[in-house]
């Protein structure tokens, strides 16, 4: 165990401060997407997101302080938590806006899946690093996915796709990350076309025409509406943008959910190509520092925690860029640390938090 003095030594300011510019800059963002707004939801937003910042400083600093083994140690009592929380859901949970009932009101609304995406990455790790020789075998491979099969279907049912495929993202990697054997890959993949195969009569029509869209773009339909716009958004802001708060398609509303899952077509409108490079860079310094926590963890069970938070912010960011850019289809996933979502944002940073719990019980190197 760490002294206290010589673990904030080993704290990592570069992925701390990276984090806050982003979490600021979100803010930023999400106030000049709800400007002049009369909804009483949409004008709560901004200080909404400063509260859950606030309260998501406070998580990321008391999950470094926890040591990740003992997090680790309790992954039962997480788990049965988790699917706990994801049955209230399912059970008396509140409908949004889309008509998804993905929220649960306890005092304050939060989002089940959020915390549950923190506690798989937990779970999971440890799951895989107690049985960390026994990779080569089936049956092993077979018991990670039973594992995440509850609360992925859960979820599912939600509905709620992206987060789902979220889920199964960081499945991938943590067992990629554990030395996951090739010919199991090459059976997964197969086993995946044909859930995928399975899976798709059972999606919401809304699901099913947000990937219908993508893939024969109807550019009269109004389900191609946003996209379109957040393709005029991006193009019409060329190299440096048309300025914070007086971008055409923001002020003028033409671009629906700018607040959440379009809100980097609000940054390249603002800020033009430049500010979606800046933003892009900001991100991948982010993922460094967590790859460099992988590399430097001090066992096999703080290496995949650190790259199942990578793996969730990656795929989260890429998915939100890429539906915005129209290179994905639309599903409903916002860009973390940035987008409008208190629990999104405070679990995102609880996540980092965990990663810092690694970083300052790293193994001693050049020591």
């Amino acid at each position: 165990m760490s002294s206290g003095t010589g673990m904030w030594r080993r704290f990592d300011f570069v992925l701390f401060a990276s984090t806050l510019v982003l979490v600021v800059f979100g803010i930023l963002m999400i106030d000049s997407a709800t400007q002049d707004a009369i909804d009483d939801d949409i004008i709560q937003r901004v200080p909404d997101q400063i509260n859950f910042a606030m309260i998501g400083i406070g998580a990321l600093l008391v999950m470094t302080t926890l040591d990740y083994r003992l997090l680790g140690g309790l992954s039962h009592w997480l788990y049965g938590g988790m699917v706990i929380l994801l049955l209230m859901v399912a059970l008396f949970g509140v409908q949004g806006a889309g008509g998804a009932t993905r929220w649960i009101n306890l005092g304050i609304r939060i989002q089940p899946s959020e915390i549950g995406k923190i506690i798989v990455i937990i779970t999971l790790s440890q799951y895989v690093a107690g049985r960390y020789l026994e990779l080569g075998k089936l049956s092993t491979v077979f018991g990670t996915m039973l594992h995440i099969a509850l609360p992925v279907g859960l979820i599912f049912f939600q509905p709620d796709l992206g987060t789902t495929i979220v889920f199964l993202f960081i499945w991938a990697v943590i067992l990629w990350s554990a030395g996951l054997r090739l010919r199991h890959i090459a059976l997964f993949i197969t086993v995946g076309a044909v859930l995928l195969t399975i899976a798709y009569p059972l999606l919401r029509p809304y699901q099913r025409l947000r990937v219908e869209t993508f893939l024969n773009p109807d550019t009269e339909s109004d389900a191609y509406y946003n996209i379109n716009q957040a393709l005029i958004s991006i193009g019409s802001g060329g190299i440096l943008g048309k300025g914070y708060y007086v971008g055409s398609q923001n002020t003028g509303r033409f671009l629906r959910v700018r607040h959440t899952d379009f809100i980097f077509s609000v940054i390249a409108h603002e800020f033009g190509m430049a500010g979606g490079v800046a933003v892009l860079g900001m991100f991948a310094l982010v993922l460094s520092r967590i790859l460099k926590g992988a590399r430097e963890a001090s066992d096999p069970l703080g290496s995949m925690i650190c790259y199942g938070v990578a793996a969730m912010i990656f795929f989260q960011t890429t998915v939100s860029i890429g539906m915005n850019l129209n290179l994905m289809p639309v599903t409903g996933l916002t860009l973390p640390l940035i987008s409008s979502g208190g629990t999104s944002l405070l679990f995102t940073m609880a996540g980092i938090g965990l990663v810092q719990s690694v970083i300052v019980r790293r193994r001693r190197l050049n020591a």
